[in-house]
């Protein structure tokens, strides 16, 4: 047995003001565990995004979290949960004014190859992405991967 107090975590740079890997610091093998805070218009994500070979739940505890999704959009209320399939296009938003507290449950806990998409103001339209470290480690950029260009800065 492993046990961990989620406040003890280290915070992981990004989207959200905070994530914290219980998956990992649990040493879980097939899942990944992740709390998160987000404040008011934070996502728990990137950008709109699919993962390869990974199912996500996200379970809401305060707060609320509205979805993009290939169907519209969600919202999903404290202590709701919503499911992703592999492959499932998705993005999170904290539409409220408060915070919003939620657990994300992925399994395996390898999620593959991911597809990410974020509106490129030099492309004009919405590209594939990657993400990378800037300013030695203090900082994650998303780049277009048609044009490079610069399009979200996470620290």
């Amino acid at each position: 047995m492993d046990h961990v107090a989620i406040d003890d975590l280290d915070d992981w740079m990004g989207p959200a003001d905070v994530k914290r890997p219980i998956g990992q610091a649990l040493g879980t093998d097939h899942m990944g565990l992740r709390y998160y805070e987000l404040a008011p218009g934070e996502s728990t994500a990137f950008g709109y995004h699919a993962h390869e070979s990974q199912e996500e739940v996200f379970y809401v505890l305060d707060g609320a979290l509205a979805f993009e999704t290939e169907e519209g959009e969600v919202t999903v209320g404290a202590g709701e949960a919503v499911h992703f399939a592999s492959g499932e296009f998705q993005r999170s938003l904290n539409p409220g004014e408060d915070r919003t507290r939620l657990l994300a449950i992925g399994a395996p806990a390898d999620p593959g190859e991911l597809t990410l998409l974020r509106h490129c103001r030099d492309c004009g339209e919405r590209t594939d992405q990657t993400i990378e470290a800037v300013d030695d480690g203090d900082a994650l950029v998303t780049l277009c991967a048609n044009c490079s260009g610069e399009t979200g800065r996470f620290e």
